[in-house]
This record gives structure tokens, C-alpha cells and sequence, in this order.
């Protein structure tokens, strides 16, 4: 009695592919043969197709595309970009501004750019403690010359950070300004994002 199921043929490796060919050299000579990973190493002389481990993508076939590599990824993030298309210097100038307000804006808002999130994380860590020690000097009844001195402070403080932001955004290429305890701290938290 015939079947009417079709018959499948074996697997045969991808012609284009060194590595099976490698790999049935080795298995006929009984020499244990190297597992093949699942995600090979795309830099092949070759070229990377889909056919030997390379990701299929729509954008471009040759290179497999955007994030498939890890150079081509670096590649595709611009330092510059924000995630509204507003600019770098004015968004981790604003990050000051406001004090923890404009700092917890700017941290829920931009998620893409690392310098504006450096600045708001820095002005979240520097300007919360300074408001809280502000309202209980106010709360304990200090001098009023005092509270005015300590709010002067933080104001200038602010606008002096906020400017250096916006300067070394504008003109230093992006150069951090870390204040000496908060700015490493700022930096680890957005390493570690």
C-alpha cells in the first residue's frame, strides 16, 4: 500500500555556509565535532545572509541592518539626538532650572540621551537634599538671615550648574561637569540603566 504523505528529503546545509562543510570533514574523520552556536560571529568575509546565522531584516539585506553587530549599532546612536528632537544643551540646562522638579521632568521625559539623563539624574541628587535642608531651616525657626542666605546659595548654585551644562554641551563636545560626590554617583546610575 502506497502513501500519499510526501517524503521529506534529510537536512542539507546551506551551500554558502564554510562551516558545515568544515563540519562533515570533520565528522567523517570521527574526530568529535564543534557544536555550531546558535548565534555565529557575523565577520565572515563572505558576508552575512540569512542562510548562514545572519539576522533577516527589511532595511538592509547585505549588513543585515541596524543592531545586528555591535559597531553598527554604536553607529546608529547619535549622541545628539534627544527623544523629542529638542536640543542637548537647553534640555540639561533645564534640568537645573526647577531644581528637583525640572530634574524629575527631564529624567521621565528623555529616555534616549545619556548627557541630558546624566544632568537630570546630578540635579535630582544636588538640588533634593539642598530644598529638604531649606524647609527645615524653615521649620526650626532659624534666622531669617540665614534662610535668606541658604536660598541665594541654592539659587546660584542651580544657575551655575545649568549654565555649565548648557556650555559644555555647546561647546566642550559633550563634556561632563560632575560635582565631586553626586557626579560619579549620577554617572553609576546611568550606567546602570
Amino acid at each position: 500500500m502506497s502513501s500519499n504523505l510526501a517524503s521529506f528529503a534529510p537536512y542539507m546545509p546551506p551551500p554558502d555556509d564554510p562551516e558545515y562543510s568544515a563540519h562533515s570533514k570533520l565528522s567523517s574523520s570521527k574526530t568529535p565535532a564543534r557544536a555550531r552556536p546558535w548565534f555565529p560571529s557575523q565577520q565572515s568575509s563572505q558576508g552575512v545572509s540569512y542562510q548562514n546565522g545572519g539576522i533577516p531584516t527589511f532595511t538592509d539585506p547585505q549588513t543585515g541592518g541596524f543592531g545586528n553587530t555591535p559597531n553598527e549599532e554604536s553607529e546608529s546612536h547619535n549622541q545628539w539626538e534627544t527623544r523629542y528632537g529638542t536640543r542637548v544643551d537647553m534640555m540639561s540646562a533645564f534640568a537645573y532650572l526647577l531644581g528637583p522638579l525640572s530634574a524629575f521632568l527631564v529624567l521621565i521625559f528623555e529616555t534616549q540621551n545619556d548627557y541630558v539623563r546624566f544632568h537630570g539624574y546630578q540635579s535630582a541628587l544636588f538640588t533634593t537634599p539642598l530644598i529638604i535642608f531649606r524647609a527645615l531651616l524653615s521649620l526650626l525657626q532659624f534666622p531669617q538671615w540665614l534662610r535668606k542666605f541658604v536660598t541665594v546659595l541654592i539659587f546660584a548654585s542651580q544657575l551655575y550648574l545649568a549654565f555649565r551644562a548648557y556650555i559644555d554641551a555647546s561647546r566642550n563636545d559633550l563634556a561632563r561637569f560632575e560635582l565631586p560626590m553626586i557626579g560619579p554617583v549620577a554617572s553609576r546610575w546611568l550606567a546602570d540603566e
